[in-house]
């Protein structure tokens, strides 16, 4: 089953425009401590519960569709989120995980494929 969740994702992935609104060492816009470990953004033409786009972090192994997703709690804002993990390597997925729980404060479990 969790084969057919990532399968659905990457159809989603290949079929969205990816909008890179933080690039990799970049600050966030309001708190330029928190300086993004990939380049970040959304899935263009998608819905998140925020009703936004699917967040996204993109990595450097290109063509490794989603490799995780992280499953987020900001307990601060009462908000839950999934955030698609794509291209990344296991120490990119690592690295966001600890931007995630250390720089960000957010509860987090990241799902590996």
């Amino acid at each position: 089953m969790q084969s057919s969740f990532f399968d659905a994702l990457d159809a989603l992935a290949r079929s969205a425009q990816i909008r890179i609104d933080r690039r990799e060492g970049s600050a966030h816009p309001r708190f330029p401590n928190v300086i993004y470990p990939l380049d970040y953004g959304f899935l263009d033409g998608t819905t998140a519960a925020d009703g936004g786009g699917v967040d996204v972090f993109v990595g450097n192994c290109a063509g490794a569709g989603v490799t995780a997703v992280a499953l987020t709690v900001d307990a601060g804002k009462r908000d839950v989120e999934v955030k698609v993990l794509l291209d990344c390597t296991p120490g990119e997925i690592d690295g966001v995980s600890a931007f995630l729980s250390g720089t960000l404060r957010l509860g987090r479990t990241i799902v590996h494929r």
